[in-house]
Parts: structure tokens; C-alpha cells; sequence
């Protein structure tokens, strides 16, 4: 027999696998048993990393205020979170206060001892824990949505008990699956605390509101800094700020939670987005179809949706009843709802004539606005919404075509996702939950092995993604790396067996027989709204000349030169720019300030010497210029870096 710590001396080492199960280093192997180390850079590291710091953060709380009872708290991307219910909210100054104290329990290397207990027996130790308490009850069962199973995952109930290394005394305990790091003194300085912020108790609106402290967790110092840096960067290009900043969109009360309204110089820019891939479809051999905003319910009890996702949709809305005078009802109503997804409708299409295998593959594509009921508290200005518009393509093909058509979906994605700026990719295969999916054992293993080998071909990574594809069938997902190292889900492309048969979708093949079509669904953008997000804070507001709202202003050294601009101005126009002569009472150095704030690309500036010479001036946003540039040449330039997408914020080399 031997333990995770004579196997493993290397101190980067958090954990090991045994025989593919997560296990502290303190847990006793066998010669027979697989071992593999876990070390902290690790993903499976890092959450260890991370969730023995959120151990810390409560054993802290409770330090300073013992009535504090306590919820969950389970790693997430980047750090850690702890849920609480205090007797009043936390304020910037409990945050110190607890950091301090974190601070003091990481110095005394507090060891994480784990013990198997039974449900008694936790429930007597814990008995002044409510919420750890219904934990319990849940052992074996579902865990909800909201990391439960940091808890009571697993076949067995654990507590880990953190104890003094010197004096063996416990110090503190909490239910947990566990595993964790050998001791508190690894989270060295590489952890910080961020924020507080109300959570309901297992994400429902029905429990009550505790308080949640979110904190960060990196094996050292160094990479601490770096995110906080990370960080930084994105507050500056935060897609709600900028919004409000540059005049995008924005959110009326009047309207909703959830619901945005683009202003027009947000409203050019989606146009751009949009008719971009509008032409792009048309160019790759798809048809634009569009269908309403609402439907009656059967449309989606025959796809399942309302057995499956009822709980993202709006609640029906009941209709068509006819009442006679006395108050009978002659006509039942109907139950009709706002759309969530479009795929029900493209079958319809399909479904609405003859098809023969000649037609196939054929490609349906919307712009289709869904209506989804995200919880107020999930809501994350134009990254989650209630109203979205879905770039949303469902492809109908023979199983023979299935593998080539995907291979091309994904072509198609890289370029269009280039063309918008985006060039840093991996690729995520979502495969199946058994406990949350239709279809066959056989269909599934089919559709995803098919995937699995367009994405492997790509030459991309493919990182999997156990139990994350929808009901209906495996999706490969990409994921895309924005300017400042985030990554963002965008295109979806997503293998379906299971619709066709459900609208009984047929088509006539070679042979004369009917066949049932293979459907792929595919989103390129995810949805409009958030795509516009990402490139907004992508470019930091700063877009590529094609995409931004004004994209070139003249500026007159004085006023007398304003004529000479507006005609550069009006050649502009006639080739489709979007540009304007700054005619206010300003002084020239003040419009300057005003359009570099605003990201115009181009400033044109013009005085005696640019007009008698037929040329003009250009100032470019990081304040550079090019002086004395012949009207036509620079025209000529600012058309061509539109039309190639081009990204300019500093003068071009000659």
C-alpha cells in the first residue's frame, strides 16, 4: 500500500486519478490500481485549486461571524464562488476583513482531511446548517443546476475536516465531495476575493436570497496579476459600457428585462453584420426563408420542445376561444407561443411539398427572432437576452452526404468568423446525457463518432464536452479566442436524427423509395445580439472601417474650408461611405477629441494648403497622420479598406 504522497513528491502536484476517479494524495493505492498525477496547472488542478480556496473563504466567514450558515461553493471558470446567509449583506469591508482572515488560515497549512459519514451522522454534525441539511436529502438524486454536486456527489457523503498540522485540533468542517489540496499553505498568494452578490438558493426564484462572495485562485502570484490585468482590459471594453458610451443600444424599462433596442449608430452595424452573412448564404448555396413570431403549441409538443425546454419559454398565451351569448363555449381555444427556436418551422418548409433527393442537400436559412424567458438574474446586457435574432440554418441531407456537408459547414464558419476579425479557434464536441435526450443508442453513437471525425480532420483542437449536446443530438461547437485571450462560443453545428422522424420528414430517393432526411442545424453567430457584443468588445469599440457607424468625418481648419470637405464628403457618399463634415461652431482641436473618442477611422482635415494642392489630410485614431494625400488616392483608400475589412487605427506604411 502506498499514498498519493510517496508516489508523488513533486510539489505542483494537487491530486491524482485513481483508476479515473479524482482523489486526494492522501488516499491509499494498490499495485493494481491506475494512478495518474494531477498537477495544479491542470484543469482538474486549478478546480481543486480553486474549491479548497472556497473551503478557506467560509471557514473564514464563520471565523468572524459564526451564525453565518452556509450554502454551496463550487469552482467556476477563473475562480471560486461561496454562497451565505448573514444576517446582513456583505460590504467592501467584510470583504477585507475576510481576505485578512483567509490570510491567516492559508499561513497555518491547515491539512484537508477527508471521512466518509452516513446520512445520520452528517445530519447530526451539521445540524445547525439548514441548507447543507436539504444537501443531504439529495445524496444519489439530481443535484439541480446549480453545482450541488460540489456537495453530495458521488455514492458516498463526505466531510472534509480542515485540522491544525501542529496540534492535530479541528479548526473547521464542511460537507463536500472533495477532492482537495493537501493543505491550506498551496494557495499561497495567488488567490484574492472579488465581489459579493445576491444568489437565490439553488438558482430559484422560490428560495430565499443568500449572499455570494466570488474570489480567483492561480498556482502563483505572477498568474494572479496577469488575470487581474485581464480583467482590467475587459472592464475598459465591456460591451454595456461602451454601449452607453458610443450612443449603441440600450435597455428601456419600459420595454423589459432582457430586451434591447439598437440606436442608429448600433443599428448600421448590425445591418453591416447581417448583410454580410445574408450574401455570404446566397453565396454558399442557401435559401433564405422567414417565419413568425408565434405559434400554436402543438408545433412544439411535436417537436418535444414543450416536454424539454418549457421552462425557457414565455408562458402561453390563450386564444381563438368563441363564447355564445349565454356563455358557453362553442370553440375551444388554443394554447399559442412565442418561438424559441425556428428548426420546427424549416420542417414545416421541408414538410410542405414532395422533396427528391436531387433537391438535397438543401439549406434553409433565417434571420429569425426567439423569444426566450431567461431568469432577471442571468441576464448579461446583449451576451443573454430575452428577444434574439438567430442566424439559423437547418441543412437537410442523405446520410451519405452527413459527413461531407459538416465538413463544410465548418469551412464555411472559419471564413465568414475571419472575415468579421475573429481567427483564433479551438473546436468543443458536446456529446450525450442519457438522462436528458431522445433517439437511439445506435443514432447517437453514429452522429457523434461522425463529429468526432470532421472535427479531428479540421486539424483543430476538439475538446470534449461529456453531457453537454441538446436532447436531440451531438453538436460540435467553436470556440473562438478574442483580442484580449477570452473564449467565446459562437458557430454550432449540430447533428439531429431525431426531428425528421418526428415531422415524419421524407424525401424521394434514386431508387423511388421514401427516405427519411439527416437534419444539421447550424448558427453561425449564435445569435446577432451577442455577436455584436463579442465584436464590440473584441475591437474595444474601435471597428474595422466596414463596420463602424461613422466612418469617416471631415474636419475644416476653419470654416471657409467646410465646402471644399463637403464635396470630398459627397464622393464618399456616392460609393456608399458613411461620412460627414463636422460643420459646428467647435474649435478644430475639440473635433479632433470629439471623433477619437467616438472611433471614427478616418478624420479628414483640411486648410488652405490641402485645398490649393487637391488633396487632404489624414488623422487616424491613435492620433497618427498622413499629410497632403490627393483627393482621389484617398478616396481610392478608404473605399478599398472597407471593401477588404480592413482593421486601420494608425497611418499606412507607404
Amino acid at each position: 500500500m502506498a499514498d498519493g504522497f510517496s508516489l508523488f513528491t513533486d510539489r505542483s502536484i494537487v491530486a491524482m486519478r485513481v483508476n479515473g476517479e479524482l482523489r486526494d494524495l492522501a488516499t491509499e493505492v494498490t499495485e493494481t490500481d491506475t494512478v495518474e498525477p494531477i498537477t495544479v496547472e491542470s484543469t482538474d488542478g486549478l478546480n481543486i485549486l480553486r474549491h479548497s480556496a472556497a473551503h478557506v473563504l467560509a471557514q473564514a466567514v464563520q471565523r468572524i461571524n459564526p451564525e453565518t450558515t452556509l450554502g454551496i461553493g463550487p469552482p467556476i471558470t477563473d475562480g471560486f464562488y461561496y454562497d451565505f446567509d448573514p444576517k446582513t449583506p456583505f460590504t467592501p469591508e467584510d470583504l477585507k476583513a475576510i481576505s485578512s482572515e483567509m490570510q491567516k488560515i492559508v499561513k497555518q497549512g491547515q491539512r484537508f482531511v477527508r471521512r466518509v459519514v452516513t446520512e445520520d451522522e452528517a445530519r447530526a454534525e451539521l445540524a445547525n446548517e439548514p441548507y447543507k441539511l436539504e444537501l443531504i436529502g439529495l445524496k444519489g438524486g439530481s443535484t439541480g443546476d446549480d453545482n450541488e454536486s460540489v456537495e453530495v456527489g458521488g455514492a458516498e457523503l463526505t466531510i472534509y475536516d480542515n485540522v491544525d498540522p501542529k496540534t492535530g485540533e479541528l479548526c473547521w468542517k464542511d460537507l463536500c465531495r472533495g477532492p482537495h489540496v493537501p493543505n491550506t499553505r498551496m494557495l499561497g498568494n495567488g488567490w484574492a476575493l472579488m465581489r459579493s452578490a445576491g444568489a437565490y438558493w439553488r438558482g430559484s426564484e422560490k428560495n430565499p436570497m443568500l449572499q455570494r462572495i466570488y474570489g480567483t485562485a492561480w498556482p502563483t502570484k505572477d498568474e494572479l496579476r496577469a488575470y487581474q490585468t485581464r480583467l482590467e482590459e475587459a472592464a475598459k471594453r465591456d460591451h454595456r459600457k461602451l454601449g452607453v458610451e458610443l450612443d449603441l443600444f440600450s435597455f428601456p424599462d419600459e420595454i423589459g428585462s432582457g430586451l434591447a433596442v439598437f440606436h442608429p449608430k448600433g443599428g448600421i452595424i448590425r445591418h453591416e453584420i447581417e448583410n454580410f452573412m445574408r450574401s455570404e448564404l446566397l453565396k454558399n448555396g442557401y435559401e433564405v426563408v422567414n417565419t413568425p413570431h408565434i405559434t400554436k403549441g402543438t408545433l412544439f409538443e411535436t417537436s418535444q420542445h414543450l416536454n424539454w425546454y418549457k421552462d425557457g419559454m414565455f408562458p402561453a398565451m390563450h386564444l381563438d376561444e368563441v363564447v355564445d351569448d349565454d356563455g358557453h363555449v362553442v370553440k375551444q381555444g388554443q394554447d399559442y407561443y412565442l418561438k424559441p427556436m425556428n428548426c420546427p418551422f424549416h420542417n414545416l418548409i421541408f414538410r410542405s411539398r414532395a422533396r427528391s433527393y436531387r433537391e438535397l442537400p438543401l439549406r434553409l436559412a433565417e434571420f429569425g427572432t426567439v423569444y426566450r424567458y431567461e431568469k432577471s438574474g442571468t441576464l448579461s446586457g446583449l451576451t443573454r437576452v430575452r428577444g434574439l435574432t438567430q442566424d439559423d440554418a437547418h441543412i437537410y441531407v442523405t446520410e451519405e452526404q452527413v459527413k461531407d456537408e459538416i465538413k463544410r459547414q465548418l469551412e464555411f464558419v472559419f471564413q465568414t468568423l475571419r472575415a468579421y476579425g475573429l481567427n483564433d479557434f479551438y473546436l468543443e464536441l458536446s456529446t450525450r446525457d442519457p438522462e436528458k435526450s431522445v433517439g437511439s443508442d445506435e443514432q447517437w453513437e453514429i452522429a457523434t463518432e461522425t463529429l468526432r471525425q470532421v472535427g479531428e480532420e479540421s486539424g483543430l483542437e476538439l475538446v470534449a464536452d461529456p453531457g453537454g449536446a441538446a436532447f436531440y443530438g451531438p453538436k460540435i461547437s467553436v470556440q473562438a479566442r478574442d483580442a484580449i485571450g477570452r473564449t467565446w462560443q459562437l458557430s454550432t453545428v449540430q447533428l439531429d436524427f431525431n426531428q425528421p422522424e418526428l415531422f415524419e420528414l421524407e424525401y424521394t430517393a434514386a431508387d423511388g423509395t421514401r427516405k427519411q432526411p439527416v437534419m444539421i442545424h447550424r448558427a453561425l453567430l449564435g445569435s446577432v445580439e451577442r455577436f455584436f457584443a463579442i465584436l464590440l468588445e473584441h475591437y474595444a469599440g474601435a471597428f474595422p472601417v466596414w463596420l463602424a457607424p461613422l466612418q469617416v468625418v471631415g474636419i475644416p481648419v476653419a470654416e471657409q474650408y467646410g465646402e471644399y470637405l463637403d464635396g470630398i464628403v459627397a464622393r464618399l457618399r456616392e460609393e456608399g461611405v458613411r461620412a460627414e463634415v463636422d460643420h459646428s461652431d467647435d474649435r478644430m482641436p475639440k473635433k479632433i477629441r470629439t471623433h477619437t473618442k467616438e472611433k471614427v477611422p478616418f478624420q479628414l482635415i483640411a486648410g488652405e494648403e490641402d485645398r490649393a494642392a487637391g488633396a487632404v489630410s489624414f488623422r487616424f485614431r491613435d492620433g497618427t497622420q498622413m499629410n497632403g494625400v490627393p483627393v482621389d488616392e484617398a478616396i481610392q483608400r478608404i473605399v478599398g479598406a472597407i471593401r477588404s475589412h480592413e482593421q486601420v487605427s494608425t497611418a499606412w506604411t507607404e
